[in-house]
């Protein structure tokens, strides 16, 4: 199962809300099946501002963060059919075009899941499932990922 991972589960790790967060995040990463991640381009554009306006990065440390999380896993690109989906996504159910540019690549890339703290959680489009990975009661679907034994 394909999974795409939003900006604030990169940003997390990246320690930007505290170490309780930071722990929680590579956790989760951790134990997602290394082969089945992937990250929206958007995310890395998303996660360079965060580093360097929220967090205060210098923008070259921000730089190699965002290398680092591109080299880690494969990236779905914003082609032109992300783009025109994602302003169908905004205009239908009221979601930001950012966050749709998120969701439509997830799609693009046949994930099947979008671990995002941001987004509505069990919200389905396309065959992609928002799932809050830091709240109270995980989705069903990321339990079974999670209760999967990793291959070696």
């Amino acid at each position: 199962m394909k999974v795409a991972l939003d900006t604030n589960v990169l940003a997390y790790a990246e320690g930007t809300n505290g170490t309780t967060m930071r722990d929680n995040a590579l956790d989760l990463i951790q134990r997602l099946p290394a082969g089945d991640v992937v990250l929206p381009v958007q995310t890395l554009g998303e996660l360079f501002n965060v580093l360097v306006r929220k967090a205060k990065r210098r923008p070259a440390r921000a730089q190699t963060a965002v290398l680092s999380w591109r080299d880690a896993y494969p990236i779905a690109d914003t082609s032109a059919a992300v783009m025109v989906n994602a302003t169908d996504l905004a205009t239908r159910h009221n979601l930001t075009i950012w966050d749709s540019v998120v969701l439509a690549a997830a799609a693009e890339a046949d994930c099947r899941l979008l671990l995002s703290e941001d987004l509505q959680e069990g919200f389905t489009w396309r065959g992609v499932t928002v799932a809050n990975p830091f709240g109270p009661a995980l989705h069903p679907l990321l339990t079974a990922l999670l209760a999967r034994p990793q291959k070696q």
